[in-house]
């Protein structure tokens, strides 16, 4: 049914997706192998078989870990958690100002329900005239947000229907405000003197920062953004041991250095024995939080005498939802 009382801005947030139930896993993982614009499997008429090959062989295992955290990924319920608290956000700060005018707030899935097609299906039944497409991706890359626009460009061609992007975000103010004021918050159990903060990013081929991939240098300008907000008040924390390592990596190609937990391990043997991990490349909570860094890498810190500890995840709270309005509403202008 078309919203056709008020004059409705659309805001399409755009995220990765996962699986809604044990069963989706392989189908998942198929669809992610499938797509030749982040990872070529051979020639492209052996894409959609070799896909096939690897979700079958790995669904197994990814099954473990799914299981592991409750039998399905987080990331469909938070992403709707986020969306439903900015669309209110954005509604009450046009409630006093103008009430012929709202928000409503969609999300789309890259590989899983409610795929990208399907949403801007849904966008175009409701009468939508205006989109503001948000990436959850604060970092660009080809293989997350340009993977993520190129399908929803596919889904829009030739649709009668105004659109804007938001790309990239990894030095919006209200953004390392979010973050800081988490880490900050993880931190204040530990004497700052004794804990190293290891910013975890997901990973990448390096092949993709050779030919040009802005991802390391946008995850590495975050970091330094976040130091010198921690440096000022309300903080005032000048000294802060901080590594960045990357994790998730798979497949037979060569990812990005150092890993997460390679790193763990190299700080256990200088003497480190309080670790705080930042999952710097992440807005909400899934497999690579829950299982990866809560149960795998905790494991390994344990068997090496650290004590790891893992900052919150943004998902919904306060300060991150106003930081995804304001970078709404500067489209607005």
């Amino acid at each position: 049914m078309a919203l056709r009382n008020k004059e409705t801005t659309g805001i399409l947030l755009l995220n990765l997706g996962g699986p809604d139930s044990l069963r989706a896993v392989k189908p998942f993982l198929y669809n992610l192998f499938s797509d030749r614009e982040i990872i070529k499997l051979g020639p492209s008429f052996l894409q959609t078989p070799l896909a096939w090959l690897i979700s079958s062989l790995r669904s197994r295992k990814i099954e473990h870990m799914y299981k592991t955290i409750g039998g399905k990924s987080p990331i469909r319920d938070i992403t709707e958690a986020q969306a439903k608290a900015l669309e209110e956000s954005l509604n009450s700060t046009l409630l006093a100002h103008d009430s012929s005018h709202n928000f409503k707030v969609y999300i789309g899935m890259r590989y899983w329900h409610p795929f990208i097609a399907d949403t801007v299906s849904k966008v175009l039944d409701d009468g939508i005239k205006r989109l503001i497409v948000l990436t959850l991706y604060p970092h660009y890359s080809k293989a997350t947000t340009g993977s993520a626009i190129s399908e929803f460009k596919r889904a829009t061609r030739g649709r009668d229907i105004s659109i804007e992007y938001i790309e990239q975000w990894y030095d919006f103010p209200p953004y390392i405000d979010s973050l800081a004021e988490l880490i900050n918050l993880g931190i204040s159990e530990f004497n700052i003197k004794d804990i190293h903060v290891l910013f975890s990013a997901h990973s990448l081929p390096e092949a993709f920062i050779r030919k040009g991939d802005p991802y390391v240098d946008h995850v590495r300008t975050t970091i330094k953004e976040i130091m010198r907000r921690l440096s000022r008040d309300p903080y005032n924390i000048s000294v802060l041991h901080w590594h960045l390592a990357f994790q998730s990596k798979s497949g037979p190609v060569k990812w990005l250095q150092p890993t997460t937990d390679e790193t763990i391990i190299k700080l256990a043997k200088t003497g480190v024995k309080k670790v705080f991990v930042v999952p710097v490349s992440f807005v909400s909570d899934h497999i690579e939080t829950l299982y990866e860094i809560d149960m795998l890498y905790k494991e390994i810190a344990v068997e090496h005498g650290i004590k790891l500890k893992r900052c919150h995840s943004l998902n919904t709270s306060e300060k991150f939802i106003a930081a995804l309005k304001e970078l709404v509403l500067s489209k607005m202008t």
